[in-house]
């Protein structure tokens, strides 16, 4: 492939780590992104308006719209205004994201929900396109390893107790079951390269893979898929996961194995690492060269891709974020010499 030709990129996530990963895919040059996100967020400022308006939920895909919006002057101060927290107002603003509202009040004088992101990639001006997966109002639900069942996204993100948060999710579904949305099938069909995650496996990634019709078009599809595995485990979802166990969850849900794994081999800062061990999470174990059939399916890329900032809370975010994540240009550039490559 010309190393001027235009390539076709897709991601596959939510929140924070496609917000990081797209960061860096858009200074590439001759690529065309998109972003799919969850319909499925029911947490924090996106799960309150997603309640009371009825729409879908607008925190994914405001982060991709800012993620992918010009460097230029003009377009970072929209871009700051589209991240802006409220930390004041009581149950009134705060907790909201401008961007956010912004983009619910523009489906309610729309009336399309669509049509609203569509508008909101021309004002930000954005290198490329942010698809929700599915159009339809869903619930997404996990099936534990005791039988028990636990609703909603945000309940499967920050289980509460008597819920241990060691349980192992059996099975992940939607409740009423909703239909791919056409441009994301397209986009898959058309891709050079997806890029599944980081994030959290199950309510940010496989949250994707559970919609119907999604899995014909990653087996028809001649693009490269690229899985990111997160830096450390999360507490109530994949407490005690390897990089295998990660790896196998994603080739479930997706009816085949991901190309290449993307593993950071750069220690975590202690003190950060000891405050994830506080909260049960951990360093995901690397034990992949531990099953040879595995790696006659993925090709595994491991190096540094460590980001060297920590990452600063704002203010009235009431949800559980990474305190620490991989450097979007590393893997950006990791990425792009594979799509170059011959093999």
């Amino acid at each position: 492939m010309p190393k001027n030709m235009v390539r076709n990129i897709v991601t596959i996530g939510g929140g924070t780590g496609s917000y990081m990963l797209l960061s860096g895919l858009k200074k590439l040059p001759n690529v065309n992104l998109t972003a799919i996100v969850p319909s499925t967020d029911s947490g924090g400022s996106s799960g309150r308006l997603r309640d009371e308006f009825g729409f879908l939920p607008p925190g994914d895909i405001r982060q991709c719209l800012v993620s992918l919006a010009e460097d230029d002057e003009e377009q970072y101060l929209l871009r700051n205004i589209f991240s802006y927290r409220f930390d004041k107002g009581e149950e009134g603003l705060k907790g909201h994201t401008f961007g956010n509202l912004f983009l619910t009040v523009l489906t309610e004088v729309i009336g399309d929900e669509l049509k609203a992101i569509e508008k909101a990639e021309k004002l930000l001006n954005i290198k490329g396109h942010v698809y929700p997966i599915t159009l339809d109002k869903t619930v997404l639900c996990a099936k534990y390893s005791n039988g028990s069942v636990i609703e909603s996204e945000h309940n499967i993100d920050e289980p509460s107790y008597p819920h241990d948060g060691r349980l192992r999710i059996e099975e992940l579904y939607l409740k009423p079951e909703s239909k791919t949305y056409k441009k994301v099938i397209d986009s898959i069909l058309e891709a050079d390269a997806i890029v599944i995650g980081p994030g959290d496996l199950y309510t940010s990634i496989i949250a994707n893979l559970v919609v119907e019709g999604v899995k014909k078009p990653f087996k028809k599809t001649k693009a490269k898929i690229f899985y990111v595995l997160n830096l450390v485990t999360k507490f109530g979802q994949t407490w005690g996961f390897s990089a295998s166990d990660h790896v196998n969850e994603i080739a479930k849900y997706l009816g085949r194995y991901p190309d290449y794994v993307i593993i950071n081999q750069n220690d975590l800062p202690k003190d950060i690492l000891k405050k994830y061990i506080e909260q049960n999470d951990d360093v995901v174990l690397d034990d992949l060269n531990n099953f040879p059939n595995l790696l006659k399916k993925v090709k595994i890329l491991r190096g540094d891709f460590l980001a060297k900032e920590t990452i600063k809370t704002q203010k009235g975010d009431k949800l559980v974020r990474s305190l620490i994540r991989h450097d979007s240009d590393k893997l950006a550039k990791v990425i792009y010499e594979q799509l170059n490559s011959k093999d």
